[in-house]
């Protein structure tokens, strides 16, 4: 059911990368290139990438760029539970945060770059909605790499979950968990790092104690404070249109790109690209 490439077989430096960002984290026709990029950050910084997708009723560990392009709008969102349904119904599936560190567990790699995390989302007392991608995150041991949790969470409740799970979240020169687009107002970090090395030192200490999963969270290099308010109106749209679980974040991100005229969408492709060149210097640093 999985099928690895040759070179993310053989290579000693790889970083997971999921589908799903590409499928539905961009306006139609532009995840392929973002995706692209982010391969070609990971290959800069030594390491290799492996994109994880479900195509023709297997789990692809490494994508070709004609692959890569079939993960249009029409994909669906595929997570750990999803896998096996998705092979065997022969779909076109993009793997969520959580569904690409189950087979990045399965291969035994040790890094993933993404654009955030999912959490706990907002409004969570009303309607209970958990992102099954702390669940993974906490049983995997991989550091997934990041701009801290998404835009749509409410984030000080992540924060408390991945506590209790006993997840580490290290910031990358910052004391506080970046919140996506900005880099300021989130609620602090447990742990700082000034490096990808120092970074790989903590790893490796945590799960020679047993530990499972890590957040390294790395801020946007250009931070967008005033996003707040769109992100409130983009969620309360988004209810009052009765677009409901995996429908609403593509929803109030296309909402936001559109509001904010193009400076969310530019900040995202920014953060994806950066977080898999941090990424791939982890992976080389864990390969040592």
């Amino acid at each position: 059911m999985i099928v690895v490439t040759d070179e993310v077989r053989e290579a000693e430096a790889v970083v997971a990368l999921e589908t799903t960002l590409v499928a539905h984290g961009f306006p139609p026709g532009e995840g392929g290139a973002v995706g692209l990029e982010s391969e070609r950050r990971v290959r800069s910084a030594g390491a290799v990438p492996a994109t994880i997708g479900i195509l023709d009723g297997a789990v692809r560990v490494g994508l070709r760029p004609d692959e890569l392009e079939r993960f249009g709008a029409s994909a669906r969102k595929v997570g750990a539970r999803d896998l096996a349904a998705a092979c065997a119904q022969g779909i076109v599936g993009a793997t969520t945060v959580g569904g690409t560190l189950a087979v990045a567990r399965a291969a035994g790699f040790r890094v993933m770059a993404t654009g955030g995390i999912g959490g706990v989302h907002r409004r969570w007392q009303e309607r209970p909605d958990v992102s099954a991608d702390v669940g993974e995150l906490a049983r995997t041991r991989a550091v997934v790499v990041c701009a801290g949790a998404k835009s749509l969470l409410d984030v000080e409740a992540t924060m408390e979950l991945l506590e209790t799970l006993g997840v580490p979240v290290l910031g990358l020169a910052t004391d506080e968990l970046p919140l996506f687009y900005s880099a300021h107002g989130g609620p602090p970090v447990p742990a700082r790092v000034e490096s990808a090395p120092e970074a790989a030192a903590v790893a490796r200490l945590h799960w020679e104690l047993g530990g499972g999963g890590l957040v390294l969270a790395r801020p946007p290099s250009e931070s967008l404070d005033d996003i707040e308010p769109l992100i409130e109106e983009g969620l309360s749209q988004a209810q009052a249109s009765g677009v409901r679980g995996k429908d609403v974040t593509p929803f109030v991100l296309a909402f936001l790109h559109q509001r904010s005229g193009g400076r969310t969408l530019k900040a995202n492709r920014d953060l994806v690209a950066q977080n898999a060149s941090l990424a791939g210097e982890l992976a080389v640093e864990l390969a040592r």
